[in-house]
């Protein structure tokens, strides 16, 4: 018999799965605490249950999903590698995880000096000048770099209007360019899969305040032209922003400021193994050249003269705090940890093992027999572009193979993204798979491919052995409904 969905029909009336011990403070009534119209009038209503309840409740709920630690979890352009639970260990620490953020500095040492080695290491990695750890998420790290465009150019007395973007860009690259007041430009891929320069020539103007390029691209292609495109965008004064969504690629091989970049924010959950979504939350710091280490969000991490940490702030022009604190702490530890743990050879053979992976997931899928088209083959990095047409020309959309990897035990791969892939399939499998599970799911997919003859229905059907079946995922996107009544 399956568990029941909801802890509430687990709750039995006087039921209690805790002990609180009895108050040894004088109790103070809640209407000298609170005002009345913000009291409840009613009991909360809670669910009644024991502590092994609880317990078999929530390990149920964790069986029902995907993660990676259940098996691989390939989705393209997330990098969603195992989170090595050492970095959660030492982040629980009472040292870390006990620190109030309105604590002095005098009272938190430790907590800045993991700060101020964490963007020392940043910006060996990347070559950028400084860093600001602020940012909570690569989306909200985008936003901080655009805002230092337009801080900049404003500081400048240069009225700029557009950025510009590839069309094989992430989504929130155009949401970022928008919110920071800007137009976006879009520039188109070749026939190689990387920016048309050609056209990219034909976009650039005094009104172009710069360009955002994922490195590698969405495609997984090295951008291989990414001097001239540089050189490009600097002739009109504009600035180069790296999305580093990519970086697992790159770590060790190459820097983005060798490249041209001024600005690129890095991914801590994704590049550094922490957690994602529901075991996040995430990490976007953004480096910046020197010139433009002046606008950065405030306060800043500073080692003193007398060997002590503290904060200081970047200067008037600063484009102001962007988080309510110092960034997303318990992040910073298990990134930092992470590094450490490597070492600067231990990054490089990461991203080295990363591109391997991929490179040997796209020969069996894509090889000379293979099952599933590519559209861009050529130098591929730690992700790789498949297109299902061959299989929708059948009868059997991306969608009903993604669901069907679901009935094998696989999460499925981004789907229908870049849009300039029909029928996408994004798989980046990461470093911190074996030889052998990427065998399993490229089986899988084999074994897809043919069910497309053999048996199209169970495909149209699927999933089927999980604990959910196909949902109407149009309706739940626009009719979300998350809050349980009564």
């Amino acid at each position: 018999m399956d568990n029941p969905l909801l802890i509430f029909d687990r709750s039995v009336d006087g039921r209690v799965g805790y002990l609180v011990p009895d108050g040894d403070v004088p109790a103070v009534g809640p209407s000298t605490v609170l005002a009345p119209h913000i009291l409840r009038s009613l009991p909360a209503e809670l669910p009644q249950v024991s502590e092994p309840e609880v317990l078999r409740h929530y390990i149920g709920l964790s069986l029902k999903n995907h993660h990676v630690d259940r098996d691989l979890y390939p989705l393209g352009s997330c990098t969603m590698k195992y989170n090595p639970k050492v970095n959660d260990a030492l982040a629980a620490r009472p040292g870390f995880s006990g620190l109030h953020p309105g604590q002095s500095a005098d009272d938190t040492q430790g907590a800045l000096e993991l700060m101020y080695r964490l963007e020392k290491a940043l910006k060996a990695i990347t070559g950028m000048d400084r860093f600001t750890l602020q940012p909570a998420a690569g989306s909200q790290g985008e936003l901080v770099g655009v805002l230092i465009m337009r801080k900049y150019h404003d500081s400048q007395g240069s009225r700029r209007r557009y950025i510009i973007i590839p069309d094989s860009a992430h989504g929130t690259n155009p949401a970022s360019v928008v919110m920071g007041g800007f137009e976006t430009l879009k520039v188109t891929t070749d026939r190689r899969g990387r920016v048309d320069l050609k056209d990219l020539e034909d976009k650039v103007s005094p009104e172009v305040a710069g360009m955002m390029l994922t490195q590698p691209n969405t495609l997984g292609l090295f951008e291989d032209q990414i001097v001239a495109i540089t050189n490009l965008i600097h002739s009109v004064d504009g600035l180069m922003y790296m999305d580093g969504a990519n970086l697992n690629a790159l770590i060790g091989l190459t820097r983005p400021a060798d490249m041209g970049f001024d600005i690129t924010h890095i991914n801590l959950h994704k590049t550094f193994s922490t957690p994602h979504g529901g075991g996040g939350p995430g990490s976007g710091p953004i480096g910046v050249t020197e010139r433009l280490a002046g606008y950065l969000p405030g306060p800043l991490v500073a080692h003193n003269d007398d060997g002590s940490y503290g904060m200081v702030s970047p200067g008037t022009d600063s484009i102001g705090r962007v988080h309510g604190q110092n960034g997303n702490f318990g992040m910073l530890v298990r990134a930092y940890a992470y590094i450490l743990s490597l070492g600067a050879d231990g990054l490089a053979n990461m991203s080295r093992r990363a591109v391997l992976n991929a490179n040997y997931l796209k020969a069996l899928l894509a090889g000379d027999d293979g099952a599933f088209e590519l559209p861009y083959p050529e130098g591929i990095m730690h992700e790789f572009v498949l297109s299902g047409s061959r299989q929708k020309a059948r009868g059997v959309k991306t969608l009903d193979m993604a669901k069907a990897l679901l009935d094998r035990g696989f999460h499925a791969p981004t789907i229908y993204f870049p849009l300039v892939v029909p029928e996408a399939l994004m798989i980046e499998p990461t470093e911190s798979e074996t030889k052998a599970t990427l065998e399993r799911f490229a089986d899988a997919l084999k074994e897809i491919d043919r069910l497309v003859d053999d048996d199209p229905q169970s495909l149209l059907d699927a999933p089927q052995n999980t604990p959910v079946g196909r949902l109407d995922e149009t309706k739940a996107n626009r009719e979300l409904d998350v809050r349980w009544r009564a």
